[in-house]
C-alpha cells in the first residue's frame, strides 16, 4: 500500500471536543493499515503537549502553532476574495511541507479532514483525495446570516464563499465524507452540478469502554441535589451552544423551577463566554467551565439536554450522555443524524414548553428515567461503536 498525508486543521490529540474526536479516530483508523503522514495545527497548550501523541502514530508530521489573529485573517480574506474561515488556516510552513512530503514518499492518497484543509491539495496532485468535511459549514453560516444582527452581512459573505469552496472541494475529491445522510443530502442540494460528485455518509462512533458510569465515581455537587440535576455538554464559545445554554437559563429553566424549585442547571464545557459566566451562581445555574473529566458529571446528573436551534452534523455530546445511561431531553436539530428512536432511546422536544416538560415527566417518573438512560447506553454500544461506523473506510481509501 501506498503512503497516507493527513491534513487536519486541528491535531488529532486530545481527543476532547467533538471534531477531535472524529479526527482522533479516523487518524488511527488510517495509521493502523498505512503509513502516514500529518499536517495539522495547534491552539492550545494541550494541543502542544500533544506532539509526542502525534509523533508515535505518524511516519513525519508538521504541527504549528495557529496565532494568526483573525482581524488579519478577515482583511487577507477580503482582498482575496476567500472566506474567511479558510484564509485563517493558510499557512507557508504547511504549505512547505506538504510539498516536500509528496516530492520525497510515496504518497497515493491525501485525506483532507476539514474544509479549511483543502486548500493544501495542489492542484495537479493526480493521487487520490478523500475529504472529510464532517458538516456543511456554508448552512451554518447562512443560519448565522438571516440573524439580522450587525455581523449579518459578515455572515452572509462566508457562507456564500464557503458554498463555492465545498462545492469546488467536493468536485475535486475523490470521495467527499459527510458525517450523515441529512448533511450529505444538504450538501448536494447546495451545489447546482452534483451529479459529478461522490458524497457518502460516516456518522460518528462512540468509545463505549470510556463512556461507561461504571468507570467512573459521581461528581458530589450533582449526586446530593435535592432536585433534578441537568446538564448540558460541549464547548462553551461555539456559538450555538452559548445561545442553547442562553434558552436554557432564560426559557426553559423557569419553567421547570415553577414545579420543581431545587432544579439546577449545570453548564459543563471550557471557553464559557462572558454572557454565560456572569450566570453562574443564579438562581438554578452553575456553569463550571473546563472540568477534568466530563463523566462524572454525565453520571450523576438526572437528565443531560440538548437545545441546539442551529445543530450541523450530529452531536457527539448527545452519544456521550447515552452512552452513560444518560435519558436525554433534545431538540430536533440535535437529534439530527442519530438514528434512534424517539420516546425509546431519547425524548424530542420542539419548543420550551415542550422540553420543560419533558425534563418534568422524566423527573417524576424514575421508572422512564432509568430505563430510558438504560435504554440509551443500548443503541449507542449497538448501533454506534467507532469500529461499525469507520468500517467504510478502508474501501474509500483504496478505491
Amino acid at each position: 500500500m501506498g503512503e497516507i498525508l493527513f491534513l487536519s486543521h486541528r491535531i488529532p490529540f486530545p481527543p476532547d471536543r467533538g471534531d477531535k474526536i472524529r479526527s482522533h479516530h479516523l487518524l488511527l483508523s488510517i495509521a493502523r493499515q498505512h503509513v502516514v503522514h500529518v499536517a495539522t495545527f495547534a491552539e492550545t497548550a494541550a494541543d502542544r503537549a500533544a506532539r509526542d501523541a502525534l509523533a508515535r502514530v505518524s511516519e513525519s508530521h508538521c504541527l504549528v502553532s495557529r496565532t494568526k489573529p483573525l482581524l488579519l485573517a478577515g482583511a487577507q480574506a477580503l482582498l482575496a476574495g476567500k472566506p474567511v474561515s479558510v484564509t485563517a488556516f493558510d499557512d507557508s510552513r504547511l504549505r512547505r511541507y506538504v510539498r516536500e512530503v509528496l516530492a520525497s514518499r510515496p504518497i497515493d492518497t491525501i485525506f483532507v479532514f476539514s474544509g479549511q484543509m483543502g486548500q493544501y491539495v495542489p492542484d495537479d496532485w493526480q493521487g487520490r483525495v478523500v475529504m472529510d468535511l464532517c458538516d456543511v459549514d456554508s448552512a451554518k453560516f447562512d443560519a448565522y446570516g438571516q440573524s439580522g444582527g450587525p455581523k449579518s452581512a459578515i455572515y452572509r459573505r462566508e457562507g456564500r464563499l464557503l458554498a463555492l469552496e465545498e462545492a469546488r472541494l467536493a468536485h475535486r475529491a475523490d470521495a467527499t465524507i459527510l458525517i450523515s445522510d441529512a448533511e450529505a443530502k444538504l450538501l448536494a442540494s447546495r451545489m447546482d452540478n452534483p451529479a459529478g460528485a461522490n458524497i457518502v455518509s460516516m456518522r460518528n462512533g462512540i468509545d463505549t469502554d470510556l463512556f461507561d458510569p461504571a468507570a467512573v465515581e459521581p461528581q458530589p455537587e450533582l449526586a446530593a441535589g435535592a432536585g433534578p440535576q441537568i446538564v448540558f455538554t460541549g464547548q462553551m464559545d461555539y456559538q450555538p451552544n452559548v445561545d442553547a445554554a442562553l434558552r436554557m437559563m432564560d426559557k426553559i429553566m423557569p419553567r421547570i423551577r415553577e414545579t420543581c424549585p431545587d432544579a439546577v442547571f449545570h453548564c459543563v464545557g471550557r471557553a464559557p463566554v462572558r454572557s454565560l459566566v456572569r450566570r453562574d451562581t443564579e438562581p438554578g445555574i452553575r456553569v463550571w467551565g473546563e472540568v477534568p473529566d466530563v463523566r462524572p458529571y454525565l453520571k450523576s446528573c438526572d437528565v443531560v439536554v440538548a437545545p441546539l436551534t442551529l445543530a450541523r452534523g450530529n452531536q457527539n455530546k448527545v452519544l456521550e450522555a447515552m452512552a452513560m445511561s444518560c435519558p436525554v431531553v433534545l431538540s430536533p436539530e440535535a437529534a439530527t443524524g442519530i438514528e434512534a428512536t424517539d420516546g425509546r432511546d431519547f425524548l424530542i422536544a420542539g419548543d420550551d414548553a415542550g422540553m420543560a416538560d419533558a425534563v418534568l415527566l422524566l423527573w417524576h417518573d424514575r421508572g422512564k428515567r432509568v430505563g430510558m438512560g438504560n435504554q440509551a447506553r443500548r443503541f449507542v454500544m449497538n448501533e454506534q461503536g467507532w469500529k461499525a461506523m469507520l468500517a467504510p473506510l478502508s474501501a474509500l481509501l483504496s478505491q
